[in-house]
């Protein structure tokens, strides 16, 4: 059975819910909510896996302090439920805010456009006068045009039989699609208001089209500026959480060692990791932040609709594979060999299996391929390769095995192991690049672990 803890943005707010068990108090539930049916479904299924999650939690902690298994649950809570329904309000906002942004640009791109045609029509008007009449004009030059060619007949027959002026023009146009030399708003409205309007005539529809065009920019422009602002209250509101959860991580750390039970330190040190695997979320996100401020610093605050990932330090060219001889390493993992850095794409499983490994001292090789081939090319460099989990070990998923991708396979990396045959993993590009996840999988014996 594999046991799924899902740190990223959920599709509606929920928090977790349970009755009092053992003693241990907790907060109450509150009804799952959304905007469509499927989400709601989504939504209701979370809160059933949190309930779940909570009273599994609560069993392994019993026999410890009230005190301590409540840090627990309102740690696992904290990470689980109002951190994701906390990511789940800032995407939506960060979209909200990129839509009125998007708006607002083209309303201010077709005011500048009906101001520009106003500068043109008028330069015009200087030339001509308010009454020259564009539409006759073009007709008399069609008629002109065609009596030089083999319609010459036709083109007369419409002439001799218009009874005046307008009857000819109305009768060009039926008989000929107008085209205009003039391809401008100005032309455009005048059009859509009379055909046989003269100069001045337009300018004063152009100008009538400018007003409202403006009263549009503004109110788009506004409607911007208050998605942005509150795309950023809901990122600081989730910003606050995560300190929290920092807060609570390293005060539960300092007391975990207090705990008598096995099952009670197992489920302690899930949630502490899960806490953790939350924080480089937010460090990441702090860092793609900061990169998208300084391409772009006038965005109002707003998260730009394609994010600007930090940009990883240069690889160094790859080297011809060494011989597989590894070098000797704590614990009998990692190796020197093909280790000249992090050359794997930032964002992804495999950026994170290296960075990972490298955090706790363990030495990987630069170009062991996509994660699904990590099990298979890492012996050459005198990698172990078995099916035991170990802490620090990589997880290489097969294509298609356990959601991952079905060409490219996935890695991750193994941050505890249990005595009941389960781990804990933490993973990366999990739901998108960046994107920080944990779980907690039981080992028998299908995975590939590299050492």
């Amino acid at each position: 059975m594999t046991n799924v803890r899902v740190i990223k943005p959920a599709l509606a707010a929920l928090v977790a819910a349970a009755a009092c068990v053992g003693g241990l108090a907790f907060s109450s539930a509150q009804p799952a909510q959304a905007d469509t049916y499927s989400d709601l479904i989504n939504a209701q299924n979370q809160h059933a896996a949190s309930v779940q999650r909570e009273a599994e939690l609560k069993q392994q902690l019993a026999g410890a302090s009230q005190d301590l298994a409540n840090k627990v649950l309102e740690l696992d809570d904290l990470t689980n439920n109002k951190i994701v329904a906390a990511q789940a309000k800032v995407t939506q906002a960060n979209e909200d805010a990129a839509t009125a942004q998007d708006e607002a640009d083209a309303a201010s791109k077709r005011l500048s456009a009906a101001q520009k045609d106003k500068e043109t029509l008028e330069e015009r008007i200087k030339q001509t006068g308010k009454d020259y009449d564009d539409a006759h004009a073009a007709v008399a030059q069609l008629a002109r045009d065609e009596m030089h060619g083999s319609n010459a007949s036709d083109v007369m027959s419409v002439v001799t039989g218009a009874t005046s002026t307008q009857d000819f023009v109305n009768s060009m146009q039926s008989r000929d699609a107008l085209s205009r030399n003039e391809a401008n708003a100005a032309s455009s409205a005048a059009t859509s208001l009379s055909t046989s309007k003269n100069r001045g005539e337009r300018l004063a529809a152009i100008e009538k089209q400018i007003a409202v065009l403006k009263t549009q920019s503004d109110e788009k422009a506004a409607s911007a500026q208050t998605a942005a602002e509150t795309a950023q209250s809901e990122r600081d509101a989730l910003d606050k959480l995560r300190q929290e959860g920092e807060t609570r991580r390293d005060e539960l750390s300092s007391m975990i060692d207090s705990l008598d039970s096995q099952s009670a330190k197992q489920a302690a040190q899930t949630v502490l990791i899960a806490s953790q695997v939350d924080s480089y979320n937010r460090q990441y996100q702090k860092e793609q932040q900061d990169a998208a401020n300084r391409v772009d610093t006038g965005n109002q605050g707003g998260t730009p609709s394609t994010p600007v990932t930090p940009a990883p330090a240069p690889a160094p060219a790859p080297a011809p594979a060494p011989a597989p001889a590894p070098a000797p390493s704590v614990g009998g993992q990692g190796t020197s060999n093909g280790d000249y850095g992090n050359a794997y794409a930032a964002g992804q499983c495999t950026y994170w299996a290296y960075e990972r490994r490298r955090q706790m001292g363990i030495g990987t090789p630069s170009y062991l391929g996509n994660g699904g081939d990590w099990w298979r090319n890492a012996p050459s460099y005198g990698l172990r390769v078995d099916h035991n989990p170990q802490v620090g070990a990589a997880l290489s998923f097969l294509p298609g095995q356990d959601g991952a991708d079905g060409t490219y396979g996935h890695v991750a990396v193994v941050e505890a192991v249990y005595g009941d045959g389960t781990f804990q993993i933490s993973e990366m590009n999990w739901g998108g690049p960046w994107n920080m996840h944990d779980r907690t999988l039981t080992n028998l014996g299908q995975y590939w672990f590299v050492h």
